[in-house]
């Protein structure tokens, strides 16, 4: 397990030797010198015909046992998954990208390769963090994905676009899999981080075209990617979540300590397209309080039931209620107050993008459970 947590941790000092370098040079230029392929994009060969089918193809699905790392449970107070009963529900999660090759160093492809043992393994360590906190559904389904590479997210060339549209696709067969697998009654959560909210919240736009398919989802945890309120939610079918136990909406933050500077984030969202078409501009993003539930506004630390903290040595987290407030900004950036100790991931600016739901692990884990609750399913 402490090398799982050590693959993480290259990963991110990687991160941040590269957005170092990008702050220091301030320039498109510098960002692009280190993150962004040079290789021609080569289109993927199609998946074979129910690829899904296979187990393989799954991190995290019914049957896998103590390997599935979305069953992951960390100690700490009332972890207990039987202390309160929920629902049956199931979770179709996306994870974000673990695909961060060196471009300056290392060959670097526009699309991650099935069986690349160390963006699977990061993948892995990643679901254990996040897609833990939704591990009260009797069932969890992550796909492994032939994802976009993260240089893929800091141009404009048109490989870009090619290679995000690539890792769609392989998101779209895997969810439709997981479609016909879930019983017609069962309500659905789809949640995902980073590329993987991405690529949720293509599905409910370009995949959810039937009353039928959409009204079986009970919530959408679209977490760590930039909405904008007025060029993405409005060619969406939900709404963001104004309330605490609202079924049927689009949940994100992206968090940020104090002093934060977004620029890096801000500056990109800005000046690249809507779902609408247009581009997004200056106008807010969307931030829901994962502390209470609702729409912006400021929340306590003592609101705080759990941020998951990984422990000394890496091998394993711990529950700690109390760590870290949170309050939505009038950019729509959720400031959690002073830099919290949660190891090296955090990037450039104070941007706490890596640990989104570990910061909110525990509210988080409740706050599934009450949408699922307020979901009522269609009439037949």
């Amino acid at each position: 397990m402490a090398r799982k947590f050590l693959y993480l941790i290259v990963a991110i000092v990687v991160l941040i030797l590269i957005g170092a370098i990008a702050l220091a040079l301030w320039s498109r230029q510098a960002t692009e010198l280190a993150f962004v392929p040079r290789t021609q994009f080569t289109a993927q060969a199609p998946l074979s015909a129910n690829a899904y089918a296979d187990p393989a193809m799954w991190y995290s699905r019914p049957g896998l046992g103590a390997n599935d790392p979305a069953r992951f449970r960390p100690v700490g107070p009332d972890s207990d998954p039987s202390i309160e009963e929920a629902p049956p529900f199931a979770v179709f999660f996306v994870h974000p990208t673990s695909y961060i090759p060196l471009a300056l160093t290392e060959q670097a492809n526009w699309n991650a390769a099935l069986g690349d043992t160390t963006a699977e393994s990061r993948a892995r360590l990643f679901l254990r963090g996040m897609a833990s906190a939704f591990n009260r559904a009797e069932a969890i389904w992550a796909p492994k994905y032939r994802q976009a590479v993260a240089g893929a997210f800091l141009t404009d060339k048109p490989e870009a676009a090619r290679a995000i549209d690539a890792a769609y696709a392989d998101v779209r067969e895997a969810f439709r899999y997981f479609l016909d697998d879930t019983p017609a009654g069962t309500p659905i959560v789809l949640a995902g981080h980073s590329q993987g909210a991405l690529h949720v919240l293509r599905l409910l736009r370009d995949d959810m075209n039937t009353e039928k398919v959409r009204s079986r989802i009970a919530a959408v945890y679209a977490i760590g990617w930039p909405i904008s309120i007025a060029h993405d939610l409005p060619a969406l079918p939900f709404p963001g979540c104004e309330r605490a136990g609202q079924a049927r909406c689009i949940f994100t933050w992206s968090s940020f300590a104090e002093p934060a500077d977004p620029s890096m984030l801000l500056i990109r969202y800005s000046q690249t397209p809507g779902f609408d078409g247009l581009p997004r501009g200056e106008g807010p993003i969307l931030c829901v309080n994962p502390l209470t539930g609702a729409a912006g506004g400021n929340a306590p630390a003592s609101a705080n039931l759990g941020t998951l903290v990984p422990n000394a040595d890496l091998s394993g987290g711990e529950l700690v209620a109390g760590a870290v407030p949170a309050r939505c900004d009038d950019r729509g950036l959720l400031l959690i107050g002073d830099p919290p100790r949660m190891g090296q991931g955090v990037l450039p600016g104070n941007n706490y993008h890596v640990y989104d739901i570990p910061l909110f692990w525990k509210n988080l884990e409740g706050d599934v459970v009450e949408r699922v609750r307020a979901w009522t399913p269609p009439e037949r």
